[in-house]
């Protein structure tokens, strides 16, 4: 009878041991893998923070720090900042079929249309980096705009999730502006005052030396655009109020708009952005 009696108080002990060993182990591995945040994790916390998909709209008047801020946005993100003239130029040269129609407007000395511009935004944006987004500086610029892009996202199952303005005084834009310098393939813009690339020297005057201007990053050569002059600027702040202003109403009733105050210094202008993306 003992040994009959004793063989299943083995077996019942066995089967103890071995859970109590595998539970031991899986409290182990769980122990040590919540020690180390994993590389998923702060993926996690990113998409929290700021996702669902981000389809943002960066607007400001010329010199408010787009050129500046946008990049940023892009590296903290993830998600690619989309210029319609790049966009543009690089439909043409794949020959897409949006891109033939662009060329031959072109060719024919004709202004691209909007139906062309949302046809090839809508190209770029099945693009596997603009997965989780996108950020879109100089489009819409005008009303019609807004609503050809609304309508080409709802047809894709998506939406304006932000619209960030920043917004500078008219009256502090033109040293802004005429002491721009931008790095033309990144888009990447300095200052001669506020920031200033490291390469940059004067003359006697005060004023840079064009061969000095280099961008920190490629050493490429940075340009001044050719309407960064007081003159243009107020032509162009004139089109910025009665064109663009708009748009931000038009999105306000969806409760995304975000202004920020990008009359101060850097990092405080960083600070709002940031506050203004998150959920």
């Amino acid at each position: 009878e003992e040994p009959r009696i004793a063989a299943p108080l083995i077996a019942a002990a066995g089967i103890a041991f071995g859970a109590t060993a595998l539970i031991g182990s899986a409290n182990y591995k769980t122990q040590n893998a919540v020690s180390v945040p994993s590389t998923t994790e702060k993926v996690e916390e990113k998409f929290a923070t700021y996702w669902p998909r981000n389809i943002l709209i960066l607007f400001g008047p010329p010199g408010a720090g787009k050129g500046t801020h946008g990049p940023k946005i892009e590296d903290m993100l993830g998600i690619p900042q989309l210029s319609t003239g790049d966009m543009l130029r690089a439909a043409v040269a794949a020959q897409t079929e949006v891109g033939k129609k662009a060329q031959a407007v072109m060719k024919a000395g004709g202004l691209v249309s909007d139906d062309i511009v949302v046809g090839i935004i809508r190209d770029r944006i099945q693009e596997e980096d603009c997965k989780f987004g996108f950020i879109l500086d100089g489009f819409p610029r005008t009303l019609a705009q807004a609503k050809s892009l609304d309508t080409m996202l709802a047809e894709e199952g998506a939406t304006v999730t932000k619209v960030i303005e920043l917004q500078v005084p008219d009256g502090v834009l033109e040293e802004r502006i005429c002491g721009r310098w931008i790095h033309k393939k990144s888009g990447r813009s300095y200052h001669v005052k506020y920031a200033p690339p490291k390469s940059m020297k004067t003359s006697s005057d005060g004023k840079p030396l064009k061969e000095s201007m280099k961008d920190d990053i490629t050493g490429e050569s940075l340009i001044q655009r050719a309407d960064d002059t007081s003159t243009a600027l107020v032509k162009r702040l004139g089109g910025y109020h009665k064109e663009t202003v708009p748009i931000l109403s038009h999105y306000a009733p969806n409760g995304i708009v975000r202004t920020v105050n990008a009359n101060q210094g850097m990092d405080g202008v960083w600070g709002e952005i940031l506050g203004s993306l998150k959920r």
